[in-house]
Formats: structure tokens, C-alpha cells, sequence
């Protein structure tokens, strides 16, 4: 679908300078943008690829000169990531609304909103709930008594185990797997592992009597706020008594793993393979950096931010910028760093004395 440059602009809170009329059916990089093409060059670093493509127009920024980089019309953002946020919802095809499958398998006691699409091959169990505008691709399996609230996006292949509530608008990626069982086992005498991390690694490890991990069951589902996304073939445990929690508005990478008893409170970021261990609670508006592992029964405060493989072992103040193993304050891990950097000229110094 074709779109006037004047259009785009007002859809993304910008100005738009030149032939304002004109129309562009897409985005596209700017080398290899073509004439009805909305080239996207939103950083000074992109201004030169521009003369190796063919776009007339594109979304520019700030002071850049657009007719000396040969455009005929352009769009100036300010803050280019929330352009190009505004942008692809945009220009985003929408998902194809063809009803309810026949090859679907739903039970008789389900409920099932107005104008819900759900795929084929799916499999919707008894007293589900799924809220109006609802959208559920192929081979999905909802278990008994699963809450799916208005307007949400389930892609192919994601599972909802029982107890899952699903708030409004929330989007779920591909294998998406929520409400299994936590990882959560006990010996019938202390194991090896809570010797050692009761006496911090000094008692001596036997093997027990009897060595058989009995398995404690989650009874305690999951429940997800609205606004929620979670990326493609990401976990979220069940609870064992209470449920696991993800607040409004929180956006979850792919490949994450949140176990169970776990609180995440409201629009935080958790990025690709970060992992928050079982009944640990993270307060609103906490960005985990991609790879970052928190343990267990800890507290993270709110707006605190962990760099990517940093991994938490005690409790975080709010407000705190964290990195390392163990994490610290982000100042003193660079500034550790750097003095790990400078011991083997230290050390070869003080041998040359």
C-alpha cells in the first residue's frame, strides 16, 4: 500500500520538506532503496549510501541537507529509533483474519470472543477464556481454564499450560512455552548443593544415601499484566503456590528463561538468553542485558539496568548500573578492569626490581 510522504510524516510526529505529495510503497535501506522506496538514512554514518541507491525520498536526520544528498523530499526525525518504531507499525502488513479453523480442535465449554481468529491444527481446551480481536496461529495448544484477554497475538507453535492469565494485547512469538513446571527438586537429607551453599563451598561432598530429587509440582500458574511481549521459543514457569508474575507493559527477548515464583514488575526489558533463577523479585522499569543470569531469592530494584553476562548474586539497590561476575556497580567493574589489565605490567616491574 502506497503512502504519501506527508502521511508518514504526521504518523511519526515529524516534518516533511519538498514534494510532499509524493507517494513510496516501502521502506528500505538506503543503498539499495529504489525510486518508490522511503530510504531510511537517520544518522549522518548514512548519508553517503544514499547516492548508491535510488530513492527519492527519506527519513533524514536532524540538519541534514536533503536536496544536496540529491532527494526530492525528506523527513526529518529526531529521535530515529522511535521513528523507526512508528514507522514499520506503519507500513506493517495485518495479520490475516480468516476466522476460526475447521481444523481446529476447541472444547464445547470454551469461550470464545467476537472476531477471534484461531489457525488449524490448534487444540483449546475446557472453560478456556479468549478475549474479542484475539489472534491464535497454527499448532497452538491451550490447556484447561487458560484467561487469554482482548486483542492478543499468539504465534505458531505456543504452548499455555494450566493457570496462564494473559492480560490484553499481549503478544506471544513463536514456541513460546508458558506455565510449565519450575525446575524446582529436594533430597530427602541436605544435598551436596545446599552444603555448599550453606558453608560456602568448606564441607567436604559425599555422596548421600539416597540420592533421588524428588520432584516438588507447580501448582501456582503464571500470570502475564498487558502490553506484554514475549520473543520466540522464551519460558516462564509456573508458580509452586502463588503464581509467577510479568507486570504490564514488559518486553521479554527471545530465548529467556524466567523461573518459577518469579515477580517481574512493569516495563522492564529482559534480552536474549537472560535467565532470573526461581523466586527472585525485579522491581518496574529494569533493563536485563542479554546473557545476565540473577539467582535465586533476590531483590532488584526498580530502574536498574544489568549489562549484558553480568550475573547477580545478592540483592540490587534501585537505580543501580550493574556489570561483572559477580555484578557491581558498573564504575568499579570498569575501573577493576582496568587494574586487572595493569597487573602483568605490575607484576613484571616489581620481578625487574
Amino acid at each position: 500500500m502506497a503512502h504519501r510522504v506527508k502521511d508518514i510524516a504526521a504518523a511519526l510526529g515529524a516534518e516533511a520538506f519538498g514534494a510532499v505529495e509524493l507517494l513510496v510503497n516501502g521502506a528500505s535501506e538506503p543503498a539499495s532503496a529504489g525510486p518508490d522506496d522511503l530510504a531510511l538514512a537517520m544518522s549522518p554514518a548514512y548519508g553517503a549510501a544514499l547516492g548508491q541507491g535510488q530513492a527519492r525520498v527519506a527519513v533524514v536526520w536532524p540538519g541534514a541537507d536533503w536536496r544536496a544528498l540529491g532527494l526530492e523530499a525528506a523527513i526529518i526525525a529526531p529521535r530515529a529509533r522511535l521513528a523507526m518504531a512508528h514507522l514499520t507499525q506503519m507500513l506493517d502488513a495485518d495479520l490475516p483474519r480468516t476466522g476460526i479453523s475447521p481444523q481446529a480442535a476447541i472444547d464445547p465449554s470454551a469461550q470464545i470472543g467476537a472476531n477471534v481468529t484461531i489457525g488449524a491444527f490448534c487444540v483449546i481446551g475446557a472453560d478456556v477464556v479468549i478475549g474479542a480481536g484475539s489472534w491464535i496461529a497454527d499448532h497452538v495448544s491451550i490447556a484447561a481454564g487458560v484467561q487469554i484477554g482482548a486483542a492478543c497475538q499468539i504465534h505458531a507453535g505456543v504452548r499455555l499450560q494450566r493457570g496462564v492469565h494473559l492480560g490484553a494485547r499481549v503478544i506471544l512469538q513463536p514456541n513460546v512455552a508458558i506455565g510449565g513446571d519450575g525446575f524446582s527438586f529436594v533430597t530427602a537429607e541436605p544435598s551436596n548443593v545446599e552444603k555448599a551453599r550453606e558453608t560456602l563451598g568448606e564441607a567436604a561432598m559425599q555422596a548421600p544415601d539416597d540420592p533421588t530429587w524428588h520432584r516438588i509440582h507447580s501448582l501456582g500458574g503464571v500470570v502475564v499484566g498487558d502490553d506484554v511481549e514475549v520473543g520466540a521459543n522464551s519460558c516462564i514457569d509456573a508458580g509452586t503456590i502463588r503464581p509467577t508474575r510479568v507486570g504490564n507493559g514488559t518486553k521479554i527477548d527471545s530465548l529467556v528463561q524466567v523461573g518459577h515464583n518469579v515477580i517481574v514488575g512493569a516495563h522492564c526489558l529482559l534480552c536474549a538468553q537472560a535467565g532470573v533463577a526461581g523466586s527472585t523479585v525485579i522491581g518496574d522499569r529494569v533493563v536485563v542485558g542479554g546473557k545476565a543470569g540473577i539467582a535465586d531469592n533476590l531483590k532488584v530494584g526498580d530502574d536498574v539496568v544489568l549489562g549484558g553476562g553480568s550475573v547477580v548474586l545478592s540483592n540490587v539497590p534501585a537505580g543501580r548500573v550493574m556489570m561483572g561476575y559477580p555484578a557491581t556497580k558498573m564504575q568499579v567493574h570498569i575501573d577493576s578492569y582496568k587494574a586487572l589489565r595493569r597487573l602483568p605490567r605490575i607484576l613484571r616491574d616489581l620481578a625487574q626490581r
